[in-house]
């Protein structure tokens, strides 16, 4: 009797399992953490990929242990960052521990789960771009004109206390111009070019990184308008520097011309002719 009952019980399953195969339905594949990423070393989210859902509802969920922990956790914060993603606030953030995190996929027919991903949030950092970029045509004077831009640091990020420090890098280029032409700023946050096209229009942008992590992406396009006559100033000065060139030759010239004959006479003057005290010339004159 007991037999008959247990073969009855895996006949049903056996037969709701080839049911549900025939109907395309099956356990959830396999999903894939595919990026964690921390803006400002304080806070971090993990993204993923489900695998196929096996024609049914799969639910997913994020658990995590700390490297030299045995209990497992449950992802905090589902909501934050959008689907398929997991929100760590401050709370539940870290810094210099190891997170083994993975995630799980269950249907009616099965489960599955992602291979671990190790996450260090020190080295998972990439901050928000910088913001409010300003660009400024400078023409001092006497002095060849400009771009200087600014930029401010991203607003979740603290640089004050040393708790990140950041780098920038700009990037500028001719609107019609298909490649950018790369600058790396260092630690400050404001930067000056000085080749610049006359009447071009120039798009700028600027990004940054921390000591340890990833570049941001890149800041919103800022535009500025190069003039015709940015390097007008240079060019009339070097014309009349040429101008009054010529004119101090063309005076030492004629100055030459002019007075050429008193020059040789001063430089090789005239050999006197031999003369004998008390004897008179006229006679030589006089003489048969």
């Amino acid at each position: 009797m007991k037999e008959s009952v247990v073969s009855t019980v895996v006949f049903i399953l056996l037969l709701f399992l080839n049911t549900s195969l025939l109907n395309g339905q099956s356990p959830p594949g396999k999903p894939e953490i595919f990026k964690c990423r921390s803006p400002e070393k304080e806070t971090f989210t993990c993204w993923w990929k489900p695998g196929e859902d096996g024609g049914l509802p799969t639910n997913y969920t994020l658990t995590y242990r700390k490297e030299g922990e045995t209990t497992t956790h449950e992802c905090p914060d589902y909501i934050t960052n959008g689907p398929n993603s997991c929100h760590f606030n401050k709370k539940h953030t870290s810094i210099w521990t190891m997170y083994i995190i993975t995630i799980n996929a269950t249907n009616q027919m099965g489960s599955s789960s992602s291979d671990p991903r190790y996450v260090d949030v020190t080295y998972i950092v990439e901050p928000d771009p910088p913001v409010n970029l300003t660009l400024e045509l400078k023409q001092p004077e006497d002095k060849k004109p400009y771009l200087w831009m600014k930029w401010y640091p991203p607003t979740l990020v603290d640089v004050r206390s040393g708790w990140l420090t950041l780098q920038y890098e700009i990037r500028l280029k001719p609107k019609k111009a298909t490649e950018w032409e790369t600058h790396f700023a260092g630690q400050q946050t404001q930067f000056k070019i000085l080749s610049l096209y006359p009447g071009q229009k120039y798009l700028v942008q600027v990004r940054c990184k921390p000591d340890h992590g990833f570049w941001s992406e890149w800041s919103p396009e800022s535009s500025i308008q190069i003039p015709n006559d940015v390097t007008m100033k240079d060019t009339i000065v070097w014309i009349f520097v040429a101008v009054l060139s010529a004119v101090i030759c063309l005076i030492m010239v004629a100055a030459v011309a002019l007075k050429g004959h008193s020059m040789v006479t001063c430089i090789l003057p005239p050999v006197p002719g031999p003369k004998i005290k008390g004897f008179d010339t006229h006679l030589l004159e006089a003489a048969p």
